[in-house]
């Protein structure tokens, strides 16, 4: 297959906030558990590769800014090996973007789009030259802004392919913002063609019935991490 005109993946600028501010106020970058806005962001680089598929060993970039959290390699495999048989041919969803490792993941196994939003803006031109570097700009689109004020904008997404969600916010969200995620993922969960699956990633803290609404989950431990996936349509045994 021909590879595509080297054009930049599309990056999509929200310009209605303050890109470095979370709606709470707080930084917009991925955070661990509690505001670190005032941690350095001169840290050491971190290793970050794609681990299976086309792309398989291809480095992302990622300088280790301690206020990101990228899913830890081990529970990005396993998630995988989960949903392995999902991936291609799904349009992804990447809620919290961060690195762009998951939704990079899935296009390297074969996924055919993905759609990021992530709030910081230098965040969101990482994820847009990683997926530069890997020739796969048509495929990616970035769209930098909160992904709470971006779906209330009842965003055109495409509906001839099963979605792939990935929501992996920061783990504070899921005690403090627990009904701000219920809004986000409900009507998407609706809106979202028969097949779809979900993958959340919590810490283990979170109680996951507050989400039954959503379920049935398949939870899987992975700790300090929790994984839980659903498939629309698909009903507990």
């Amino acid at each position: 297959m021909a590879r595509p005109n080297p054009r930049k993946a599309q990056f999509v600028p929200h310009r209605s906030q303050n890109p470095r501010s979370g709606t709470d106020g707080s930084s917009g970058l991925r955070k661990a558990g509690k505001n670190v806005g005032s941690y350095s962001m001169e840290v050491d680089p971190v290793g970050l590769r794609i681990i299976g598929g086309k792309f398989r060993g291809s480095k992302l970039s990622y300088l280790g800014d301690r206020r990101l959290r990228p899913m830890k390699d081990r529970v990005r495999e396993a998630a995988f090996n989960l949903i392995h048989s999902y991936v291609p041919g799904s349009y992804v969803l990447d809620l919290f973007g961060g690195t762009g490792a998951l939704g990079l993941e899935a296009v390297s196994r074969g996924a055919c789009g993905c759609l990021f939003t992530e709030q910081h803006f230098p965040t969101a031109k990482i994820i847009q030259k990683n997926a530069d570097s890997l020739g796969i700009q048509e495929l990616v689109k970035v769209q930098a802004g909160d992904v709470f004020l971006w779906y209330r904008r009842d965003p055109e997404l495409p509906k001839d392919h099963p979605w792939l969600v990935f929501c992996s916010p920061p783990y504070h969200f899921f005690n403090e913002r627990t009904e701000d995620l219920l809004g986000l993922l409900t009507p998407l969960y609706e809106k979202a063609p028969e097949k779809s699956v979900f993958v959340v990633e919590s810490d283990t803290t979170f109680d996951w019935s507050a989400f039954d609404s959503l379920g049935p989950w398949d939870i899987r431990p992975y700790p300090p991490a929790v994984l839980g996936i659903h498939q629309k349509g698909v009903s507990a045994e």
